[in-house]
């Protein structure tokens, strides 16, 4: 009988101190580094499988404990798959409420690949769904608040879409995208390919730029970035129309002229060798990858065939007969 009492009582001691450390979990903040976290639950995910993905993502330190959590409220079917907002000082219980409610981000910003800095203020500017706390700081102002240790935005922000709750500031949207792209740079860098001509990632960074706003053909970027490091590693200079453009600013009217490409501008790579001071535009993942693992090729020269795709040319007389049958000849077509 002594026997049975003791196991009773351990039993007993051992539900306490599980209860103890459920509510424990349960109200205890998690921990994040950042003002909001993107949270986005696939359709068909089991309890399992969304545990795990809220401890790779840094929301729990294990899976196991929501996943007794759920299950003791006997919700484990009722997590709602879609797009989720999760903010610092969320707790293990806000969080499985939230998940089961299915209380999912409403409003939404998509940050286009190859648009520039003040295209992206623009759009945060004019979306009535955000806070604006940093329409009148000026672009140097913007990247103290964030933090950022370049003085030029361009580039600086990863081009995807980002979910928010109404009244989110444009400072926290502008973090979350300028965090994404740390995120990504740093993570292609590591397994960049070898005896590449860039001293640093934003090197980098200013490559996949041109990369994207050269493109218009998806598959041709890594042939694209392999004809600007071939010109790199000769000491050619990289002669891009999109620099000249992005240089000329607001002068230019949609028409690139002779003059446009002899007119120097830190941005003119027709003037000057190397790469420009900054990026030209905000690069997607493809561009950044192209630059950093770029075609292994004997072209230096490429020019567009009209359909969106180039011909590539590994010497000049080459080039000259891809340009006549590109770009002179069906001009003078009738």
């Amino acid at each position: 009988m002594r026997t049975i009492n003791r196991l009773l009582s351990l039993a007993f001691l051992s539900f306490l101190l599980l209860v103890a450390w459920m509510i424990y979990f349960a109200i205890t903040p998690i921990s994040i580094n950042t003002e909001t976290v993107e949270l986005d639950l696939k359709a068909g995910s089991s309890l399992r499988s969304i545990s795990q993905q809220l401890t790779e993502e840094g929301l729990l330190k294990e899976p196991w404990s929501f996943v007794l959590m759920v299950r003791a409220f006997g919700r484990a079917g009722d997590i709602k798959a879609g797009n989720y907002l999760i903010e610092t000082g969320t707790t293990p219980y806000n969080l499985f409420v939230t998940l089961t409610n299915g209380n999912i981000s409403q409003d939404s910003m998509t940050f286009i690949e190859g648009w520039t800095f003040a295209q992206m203020r623009n759009a945060l500017n004019n979306n009535e769904s955000v806070k604006h706390l940093i329409m009148s700081s000026t672009d140097q102002e913007i990247l103290a608040e964030l933090g950022a240790n370049q003085t030029i935005p361009e580039g600086l922000f990863f081009p995807d879409t980002y979910y928010f709750s109404r009244n989110t500031t444009d400072k926290s949207i502008l973090k979350r995208a300028y965090q994404a792209m740390q995120n990504k740079l740093d993570a292609t860098w590591q397994n960049r390919d070898a005896n590449l001509p860039y001293r640093s990632q934003y090197e980098a960074l200013i490559m996949a730029s041109i990369v994207e706003k050269e493109t218009g053909k998806a598959s041709e970027r890594p042939q694209i970035a392999g004809v600007f490091i071939n010109r790199l590693n000769m000491g050619m200079r990289l002669q891009t129309d999109p620099t000249v453009i992005y240089g000329l600013g607001e002068h230019f009217d949609g028409n690139l002229r002779k003059q446009d490409l002899l007119s120097d501008t830190p941005y003119n790579t027709y003037t000057r060798a190397g790469l420009p001071p900054s990026p030209i535009a905000m690069p997607g993942l493809a561009s950044i990858e192209a630059a950093l693992h770029p075609a292994k090729t004997k072209a230096i020269y490429f020019v567009g065939k009209g359909d969106g795709s180039h011909a590539f040319s590994a010497t000049l007389a080459e080039h000259n007969r891809a340009v006549m049958q590109y770009q002179i000849k069906p001009n003078n077509k009738r």
